[in-house]
């Protein structure tokens, strides 16, 4: 990734993720979304390691870090995603949420996950959570945003 002027932050609106940068990656356009949205398997990845992975991909920005996140095939197929790691799994919370265009149209769902360590149902919650944004007119498509918010603590987790 190019390096960003001092002051940098990518702060996208839930209107930009879905009509610009997700509906890009979807429909194939614009390369230079991967410079600021990188490709990442999220669920290959425990949430501790994502500020030493945000620093590879994402250094402009500590505090929050957004991937494109490649569909499972299971999911593809009309399954559930499974969203297990090696060590716990994300689980989602509450309902999903609709994302509106400036013109009040509902372009995307937003979906709010928790980390639990651990295995189903007696996992541990955590402090990691996430959002998930899928286009609504690309449902079955390959790609979701996942935003992960930073958590202050974890700043300090060492880097290679």
């Amino acid at each position: 990734m190019e390096d960003r002027p001092p002051g940098y932050r990518f702060y996208p609106t839930e209107e930009e993720l879905i009509s610009f940068y997700l509906q890009n990656k979807l429909q194939g356009n614009r390369p230079e979304i991967h410079d600021v949205i990188p490709v990442v398997s999220i669920y290959d990845i425990e949430p501790w390691h994502l500020p030493k992975l945000s620093g590879e991909y994402c250094p402009a920005d500590t505090e929050q870090w957004f991937f494109f996140v490649p569909r499972q095939e299971r999911e593809a197929r009309g399954g559930r995603p499974t969203r297990t790691t090696s060590s716990g799994y994300w689980k989602a919370t509450g309902s999903p949420g609709y994302v509106y265009s400036s013109d009040n149209q509902v372009i995307g769902l937003k979906k709010t996950m928790v980390f639990y360590k651990g295995k189903a149902p007696a996992g541990r919650k955590t402090k990691w959570k996430m959002h998930e944004y899928r286009a609504i007119e690309h449902a079955a498509d390959q790609f979701t945003i996942h935003f992960v918010p930073g958590l202050r603590d974890c700043w300090n987790l060492p880097s290679i």
